[in-house]
């Protein structure tokens, strides 16, 4: 006997949620003990609402049979901070998330925003933006 509830809940994104989950908390740990400069949260909120937006405009041109948003662009947006947005897009809009290779690419510009973000916080990081403050 088969319904439509005997399939079990798909998860698929739920990585994505808890590294945005992780990433929040830490640049709130970062944020705390004064090791970002506090303009960093407003930016991947902003970045990630525009990415997100950027994705919903994307699926519904690709609906309509309309212009389309490059992928590069995409992947650009998600390099520079809107990742999160981009990752709750492939989540809940559904969009982007069945082509590997744009996978592929997306998780490597996570892994190169949160790279550069360790750097910051790293004393590299840290002599860097304080000779910065000091100009």
């Amino acid at each position: 006997m088969s319904t439509k509830f005997s399939k079990p809940p798909r998860h698929r994104g739920s990585l994505g949620l808890l590294l945005i989950l992780a990433f929040s908390m830490l640049v709130g740990i970062g944020l705390f003990q004064k090791m970002l400069p506090y303009q960093i949260a407003p930016f991947y909120l902003i970045v990630s609402g525009f990415t997100f937006i950027a994705y919903g405009l994307d699926k519904s041109a690709a609906r309509k049979g309309n212009w389309r948003t490059k992928e590069s662009t995409l992947q650009l947006m998600a390099l520079i901070g809107g990742w999160p947005g981009a990752l709750l897009a492939q989540r809940w809009l559904r969009h982007k998330s069945q082509k590997v290779s744009f996978r592929i690419t997306l998780w490597l510009m996570i892994a190169i925003n949160i790279s550069i973000l360790m750097w910051i916080v790293s004393p590299g990081g840290q002599a860097l933006i304080n000779k910065l403050n000091t100009l």
